[in-house]
């Protein structure tokens, strides 16, 4: 079965207009790249760039989207937030609270960016792809149901799980959030059920504050469904597998999913300027391997990964090709740039060893 990559050139067109701007654009005040935003399209847009270049591209079944309509959207936002947010957009952008521009057109840019969401996970769970990539700008996984947060203006991955559950595709479906910040956004939509399985690795107390602690479990009938492993700054390439091993890949073996959807940030990474982490290209390769090796032991190989944060506009397109050469199987490779010097960088065994024993003491917590 091929590896669908699910992109649109509009999304990256998505900016913040002058409301990203801490001071008024004109007069002295140059305007900023991507309408302000920390959050780039060169990331991506770069991203896609070199798997042209590379030769990935042409392996893949590259498919854009339409836009999630109302109705799939409504199934987790409310109308209210909805149509104030269209409104605001109409009327040549702003900000809905918590810091989350967008310009004109930004909602027409959010719903396109949940229909590759959408579009990506249908085709895996209907089966027309085996696995897939959604390259989704804005991204989604910090948007609650009635509030942006964190760049994220609608929560992609919620919408497309409702989309495919309301065509009978899936039933149990989890949520992997490796985005170096915490995945509360999904969590929250998903807070009260069993039927989605949130599972969260972040450093602690970067984004939100105060959000993504192990005793965060969920409630009623969530209750164990939500786990999260706030790890330590400067965790490194061995922290992270010791977590999927210790951690993830037992709870997704408890639970048993019809697809598993990976919320795949890139902001681990050493050379991200807005997080405090070791990761590298073979970190997010390897950890493609390892969940797509359990999707094929537990749902038929069923896994969708779905584009949220990353801000290194040079490092972010080489993990993005590793996870991207390991979901198709591809034999195309691009030499990381930085493998040397960050292998340097990675944690000294006294204080790694340390990292591994304090995952070891979260997962006793979470009984696995």
């Amino acid at each position: 079965m091929s590896t669908g990559f699910f992109w649109d050139e509009r999304c990256f067109w998505h900016g913040g207009g002058n409301y990203a701007a801490t001071l008024p654009i004109g007069g002295l005040v140059q305007p900023l790249a991507a309408g302000g935003l920390p959050e780039s399209p060169e990331t991506k847009r770069r991203l896609k760039n070199l798997m042209d270049v590379t030769g990935l591209s042409a392996q893949l079944d590259m498919r854009t989207a339409p836009e999630a309509t109302r109705e799939m959207l409504e199934r987790i936002h409310p109308a209210s937030y909805l149509d104030a947010f269209k409104a605001t957009s109409d009327a040549g952008g702003g900000e809905l609270g918590h810091h989350t521009p967008f310009a004109q057109g930004g909602y027409e840019i959010a719903t396109l960016s949940a229909g590759l969401a959408v579009a990506a996970v249908d085709a895996v769970a209907s089966g027309a792809l085996g696995n897939a990539y959604a390259l989704s700008r804005p991204p989604g996984h910090h948007c609650t149901a009635d509030e942006p947060m964190g760049f994220c203006l609608l929560a992609n991955i919620a919408i497309a799980i409702e989309a495919a559950r309301a065509k009978g595709l899936v039933n149990r479906v989890a949520v992997l959030d490796w985005d170096v910040h915490h995945g509360n956004g999904t969590q929250s939509i998903f807070y009260d059920r069993s039927d989605v399985l949130t599972i969260s690795l972040h450093q602690h107390s970067n984004y939100p504050l105060n959000s993504g602690m192990v005793e965060e479990r969920g409630t009623g009938d969530g209750a164990g469904y939500a786990i999260n492993l706030p790890m330590h700054a400067g965790s490194g390439h061995t922290a992270y597998l010791h977590a999927l091993d210790r951690v993830v890949i037992p709870a997704l073996e408890a639970y048993q999913p019809d697809m598993i959807v990976v919320a795949c940030g890139y902001d681990a990474a050493s050379v991200d300027p807005l997080a405090r982490m070791q990761a590298t290209a073979e970190t997010f390769s390897v950890m493609t391997h390892k969940i797509k090796d359990t999707a094929a032991r537990l749902c038929d190989g069923k896994l969708v990964m779905v584009h949220e944060g990353g801000y290194s506009e040079v490092y972010v397109p080489f993990c993005g090709h590793a996870v991207m050469t390991a979901l198709s199987g591809s034999d195309i490779h691009a030499a990381d740039p930085m493998a040397d010097v960050l292998h340097q960088r990675q944690p000294a065994p006294e204080f790694d060893a340390f990292l591994r024993q304090s995952i070891d003491a979260m997962a006793l917590e979470l009984d696995l």
